[in-house]
């Protein structure tokens, strides 16, 4: 989206919301600046049949309606109102749709986004002398309303300009020298520039090598040195290669509370933080272990039978074949396979929608967030905001692997956390790359 704090006239543009929008970001209305905002009574409508369930799109719906509720002292119908905040603009919502062009009959049809469109046009022809520019994450909206001439933008007050060179949290560094690699094993730590290495990020990973040697270090912030990874079990599942070394190691590191960990299907990212919260479970006083509800096929968990655990278990499913994993790394009868079951008896662990833990504040418990592509920035932002003291955040997903239509690679909230907290001591990711689920599943991911 063109910024809004670069008018082509004095006069305020009038940005006209999508649906899509807000489903996206339930606060869209104040990202404006000085400019006013209309909601087309159809966009309230649509909103109306979203507020129902527990996906994100439902939270969203609902969290937009109780922001407009806190105005609706004003006639927002036939007045703008001005928002609550310094120079902000004001809002209002729209019902008329008659203009000299009509979309239906252009499109043929009377469909939701035609009424949007022809609200849009309206206030067009009747702001004259006003830029009236539509906003929307819907590609086909937006082409349209460019055929109407009708200026249209896609919303996006965050997007990652280049995904592929993400931050991804480790590097390989070759030493021509043996001797710095051997004084690393000797003294368990380095200074980085013994290595050729200036101003690493704090808790950036390294691979090491040289011609007779190689070592796995981090950087630790506390000591300024690079210090030795070891590749260590937790609970029953060994990493089975550097990065996912990497990633164990920042998922047990009490000094970092905040983990991201990408990568594509297999690679191990929810075994890896399950296993790694069961190991340091003493620490805390519980985990959870929780992702978003996203609509299967873009339908509602209303169409799937059964009652709301019935509807809710195929989206958990793999969260719990994580866990049965890590259970038959032991036998039945020991201690580790008996204990996972007494710890979800107890609720020491939970496995649960997110939407059924938004709004808490957490102290002193491990909370991993699988599938995290998924979510908003704001979501991701609010989630981080919840933690108390002794808390501990680990974000799990695939950027590229979306399953909501309002969100890609560069917009999602993985992205957007990655991108904007690296660098920071109190946060660590490791991008993993290598599958490890089994030759074929790898073979698939490579060939087909």
């Amino acid at each position: 989206m063109t910024s809004p704090s670069s008018p082509s006239s004095k006069a305020p543009k009038i940005f006209v919301l999508d649906t899509s929008v807000i489903l996206y970001d339930a606060n869209a209305i104040y990202n404006f600046k000085e400019h006013d905002v209309a909601i087309p009574i159809t966009v309230l409508e649509e909103l109306d049949h979203f507020k129902k369930g527990d996906t994100v799109i439902n939270l969203q719906a609902r969290e937009f309606i109780r922001e407009l509720d806190k105005l609706t002292n004003h006639d927002m119908l036939n007045n703008w109102v001005p928002l609550d905040g310094p120079e902000l603009g004001r809002v209002r919502i729209v019902a008329e749709e008659e203009s000299s062009t009509d979309a239906r009959l252009v499109f043929g049809s009377g469909k939701n986004d035609h009424r949007i469109l022809n609200t849009a046009l309206a206030l067009k022809e009747r702001e004259a002398g006003r830029d009236v520019i539509l906003v929307s994450k819907d590609i086909n909206l937006r082409v349209k309303a460019r055929a109407l001439h009708l200026r249209a933008e896609e919303y996006e007050t965050v997007r990652i300009k280049d995904v592929d060179h993400l931050y991804n949290g480790k590097s390989e560094i070759e030493v021509d020298d043996a001797a710095p690699i051997q004084k690393f094993y000797e003294a368990g730590g380095v200074s980085p520039q013994d290595v050729g290495i200036e101003a690493p990020f704090p808790n950036h990973y390294f691979i090491l090598r040289s011609p007779s040697h190689s070592a796995l270090a981090w950087f630790n912030p506390a000591s300024g040195l690079l210090e030795r990874v070891q590749k260590l079990p937790a609970y029953g599942i060994t990493p089975r290669n550097a990065e996912q070394t990497f990633a164990l190691h920042a998922i047990m590191n009490p000094a970092v509370p905040l983990v991201s960990i990408s990568g594509k299907a297999g690679t191990g990212k929810t075994l890896l933080a399950l296993a790694g919260a069961l190991e340091q479970r003493k620490a805390f006083r519980q985990v959870y272990l929780a992702r978003p509800l996203v609509p299967l096929s873009n339908k509602d968990i209303g169409y799937l039978p059964g009652d709301i655990k019935s509807k809710i278990n195929p989206y958990m499913q793999p969260l719990w074949d994580n866990l049965n994993i890590i259970k038959h790394q032991f036998d039945e009868r020991d201690r580790e396979f008996k204990r996972i079951d007494e710890m979800v008896e107890m609720e020491k662990l939970h496995i649960t929608p997110l939407a059924y833990i938004r709004g808490r504040s957490f102290s002193n418990i491990i909370f991993i967030v699988d599938e995290a592509q998924n979510l908003t920035p704001h979501e991701a932002r609010t989630i981080i905001t919840r933690a108390g003291e002794g808390t501990k955040i680990v974000f799990t997903g695939d950027i590229f692997q979306i399953d909501t239509p309002y969100l890609d690679a560069q917009s999602n909230g993985l992205s957007y956390l990655i991108d904007r907290i690296k660098g920071h001591k109190l946060y660590a990711h490791i991008s993993l790359e290598k599958g490890e689920r089994s030759a074929l599943a790898n073979l698939a991911s490579m060939m087909l």
